[in-house]
């Protein structure tokens, strides 16, 4: 089955790469007024697969919920990944030698592209929407828990294609939900151009161990908030609360509070309460438990952990250096943020900490394409080969050089 797949995959993205960008373009616009004009059957679809996922944590329903705001933020997505300029044709590099050849890098789509990925049904149209736009066939690989939503979703991505005059296996959508597929897929060399996995370590880890085929590596997300001490209280706790509390399903969630050791006292019970206000359970070392009544004791297997839910570690440490240390042991390499008003602290921690994305003030939440000003992305990678952070369309291009002469020979 996956081989018949590869081979639809690979003649459709022949015509594909071939396209005008109006073309592409008009499949996404498409997309968009069908998720606008035909809602009902997606929004059934994913109530029969919220029904069936009862035992999931509420953090996962969330990733799995569709409704007509997100529908519409999806919609909204496809309109805006449309707007973007062209990722094609684009010369990054251009140059006459001596002897008069004219030398071009072009940019060019990277071919077939496959996309394995748990509970979350907008990656099915954000990925569809970002291979088509840089002229990339997908092949799309999702859990079990989203299994309705997603053939809803990859139908109507396929509809659009059509009415733009483009192939609909430009975009297909793998069925079966064995394990044995996502294994199958990850083999599928001399079909599959680049694989992108999208999901836990668990799913990272077995797509490196696996596949056959060029794999980017994306996000586990163990994101940090290291809080100097020269933080401002009121910013401390406004951006923990949003890194952990407004999202916690997500890859760019915060999953560790660091806290230096001269301001655990004057700022971690106050962050604590707000953040054991909205539901969160904290789990602290000896230093933060005497310092927060009702914190539960941290095993070492908290920290580092993803937990994609309303639980968040603790740790006092020792200053600027103990936490580029514990970023440095712990972290995945996603996003961390230093909060302080001391500029020679946060310009060592933005150099030094080696993650895809460094902030200074400001919640790692912001990590995302669409945040980002691309639109959207299809994952954030925090491998450093090709590409870093979020994956733009930029990124699902590879190179041509493009070399024409006058007769000349070496």
């Amino acid at each position: 089955m996956l081989e018949a797949m590869g081979q639809r995959a690979a003649a459709a993205e022949k015509a594909l790469a071939q396209s005008a960008n109006e073309v592409r373009n008009r499949a996404l616009l498409e997309m968009a007024r069908l998720l606008r004009e035909e809602p009902e059957g997606i929004l059934r679809a994913n109530g029969e697969d919220l029904a069936a996922a009862w035992e999931l944590s509420a953090a996962m329903r969330d990733r799995l919920l569709l409704d007509r705001r997100r529908l519409e933020g999806i919609a909204s997505a496809m309109e805006e990944i449309a707007a973007l300029p062209d990722p094609l044709g684009r010369v990054l590099f251009e140059d006459t030698r001596p002897n008069g050849l004219h030398i071009r890098r072009l940019s060019v789509p990277l071919g077939v592209i496959a996309v394995i990925y748990e509970a979350r049904p907008n990656v099915t149209m954000d990925a569809a929407a970002m291979c088509l736009k840089s002229g990339n066939a997908v092949i799309l690989r999702g859990g079990k828990e989203a299994i309705r939503s997603n053939t809803a979703l990859a139908d109507l991505a396929r509809r659009a294609c059509l009415l733009a005059g483009l192939a609909e296996d430009c975009v297909q959508l793998v069925g079966d939900t064995e394990r044995e597929s996502a294994l199958a897929l990850m083999r599928l060399s001399g079909y599959v151009d680049l694989l992108i996995p999208r999901g836990g370590r668990g799913l990272i880890q077995s797509a490196l161990q696996n596949a056959t085929v060029p794999v980017l590596q994306t996000g586990e997300g163990v994101c940090h908030i290291y809080v100097d001490r020269a933080a401002d209280l009121d910013m401390a706790i406004a951006v923990t609360v949003n890194a952990k509390v407004s999202r916690p399903s997500v890859c760019n969630a915060a999953e560790c509070l660091l806290i230096h050791q001269d301001a655990a006292e004057r700022l971690l019970p106050a962050i604590a309460a707000a953040l054991m206000d909205r539901g969160v359970e904290l789990r602290g070392d000896e230093a933060a438990c005497r310092l927060v009544p009702g914190m539960k004791p941290a095993q070492e297997s908290d920290f580092g952990k993803e937990y994609n839910d309303l639980i968040m570690a603790v740790r006092v440490v020792e200053g600027l250096d103990g936490a580029l240390a514990h970023i440095a042991r712990y972290g995945t390499r996603h996003s961390e943020a230093i909060i302080t008003g001391d500029e020679s602290a946060a310009r060592r921690f933005l150099s030094e900490v080696d993650a895809a994305a460094v902030y200074h003030n400001a919640s790692t939440r912001f990590t995302d394409g669409g945040e980002f000003g691309f639109g959207a992305e299809i994952g954030i990678a925090t491998q450093k080969l090709h590409c870093r952070g979020p994956v733009d369309i930029k990124a699902l291009t590879s190179t041509k050089y493009v070399i024409e002469g006058k007769g000349q020979v070496r």
